[in-house]
């Protein structure tokens, strides 16, 4: 059913528009408003909370020999990923595998398909809580001190992984464990930003260019907690946590436009709700819900947050509202909600930016790869 849902949601910019208090184009109104009922009478929710499962060199390499023994080899880089090959392969010649694009095509595609076939997760979809992984992996970077960011899957390790911030996303560790058994050669670090830039392309935002190099390391890496930002604090907050990380003001907006996508749960961060009634699509929506619905605080036994006075479904944060207080934020806020194709455009920037955080490359920006959507097929 629900994709089912998904794919209406796709073709619905081609149906009847609606009414709506924010101004929207005839397509975008019945896309929305296709989304919206959609959302309404077939949303799904599902939890999950949890440390990541430790994982240890040694038992790999263990594992490995094991491998070897049984008439195959099994090779270990330095940035602790393997490759299996047969005896008397071509790859067991090299001694080393280099993956091209066509490869991370491969390990793309294998992503897609699973968020296509695995739609038993909160609205029908894996993505948004996929993009969570890939953002708060790569967000604990520090610009002073060079820790942190998405160079080695620290969230792997339970100091990181038992942060509040992270609760919640053992789900995409685990929904990500078999393509990384499937393509035992590529990194966390490189799966974990891959699958981001992959949920956002498949569930219809910007093609997001995309580099591997980032190795795994182990728990002594991981960051302390509070890097993250806390959504029940306003801009002084959001300018300390997303300026620590090197993003301006423009940047900031840019990035909270991901709030379009899923919801909140009550036994992870404390709220509870979506931002949107389509919260498996990439859009402008966010922006234009917050400058065009009233809202008002919602009276309930929970955190401080805002729900909308029309439908009382959705619900904004008060990091959320402080963009449409400060006026520095506002700015951009409108300039967003206005034009979709200007946010597309740097959101995708500053997702590159976002993903590459902490990384010591040894290739250069121009060796960014695009990886095709299976959506364009």
């Amino acid at each position: 059913m629900a994709s089912v849902a998904r794919s209406f949601t796709r073709i619905a910019s081609h149906t009847a528009p609606r009414t709506a208090s924010v101004r929207v184009t005839t397509t975008s109104n019945a896309r929305r408003a296709f989304a919206r009922q959609t959302f309404q009478s077939s949303s799904r929710r599902g939890y999950a909370s949890g440390p990541g499962r430790a994982s240890s060199s040694t038992l790999y390499i263990l594992g490995a020999l094991g491998l070897a023994g049984a008439g195959g080899a099994y090779f270990y880089f330095n940035n602790g990923s393997f490759i299996t090959a047969k005896e008397g392969s071509s790859a067991e010649t090299r001694g080393a595998f280099s993956p091209n694009k066509d490869d991370y095509q491969k390990v793309y595609n294998a992503i897609a398909q699973r968020l296509e076939e695995k739609d038993d997760y909160d609205d029908g979809s894996y993505g948004p809580v996929i993009v969570r992984l890939a953002w708060h992996c790569s967000g604990t970077y520090d610009k002073e001190t060079g820790t942190g960011g998405s160079n080695g899957a620290t969230m792997r390790f339970a100091p990181e992984g038992d942060h509040g911030a992270n609760a919640g996303l053992k789900a995409a560790r685990d929904f990500l464990e078999p393509i990384k058994q499937q393509f035992p050669w590529i990194t966390y670090s490189d799966l974990w930003t891959l699958a981001g830039v992959c949920a956002i392309q498949e569930m219809q935002g910007p093609i997001v260019p995309w580099r591997p190099g980032r190795t795994d390391r182990d728990v002594s890496m991981c960051t302390p907690d509070g890097r993250l930002p806390d959504g029940s604090k306003e801009q002084s907050h959001l300018r300390a946590i997303f300026g620590r990380m090197g993003f301006d003001d423009r940047e900031i907006v840019a990035l909270s436009g991901a709030h379009a996508l899923g919801r909140c749960h009550t036994d992870r961060s404390g709220f509870d709700g979506p931002w949107s009634f389509s919260p498996t699509v990439v859009s402008n929506d966010y922006f234009r819900l917050l400058l065009g619905e009233k809202w008002n605080f919602r009276k309930w036994d929970g955190p401080k947050q805002y729900q909308d006075v029309a439908s009382k479904s959705l619900m904004m944060l008060p990091t959320d509202m402080a963009l449409i207080k400060d006026k520095e934020f506002k700015k951009h806020v409108e300039r967003y909600a206005k034009d979709d194709q200007a946010f597309f455009n740097e959101f995708r920037d500053v997702l590159v930016k976002l993903f590459e955080l902490g990384v010591p490359f040894q290739t250069k920006p121009e060796d960014r790869m695009t990886l095709k959507p299976t959506t364009s097929d």
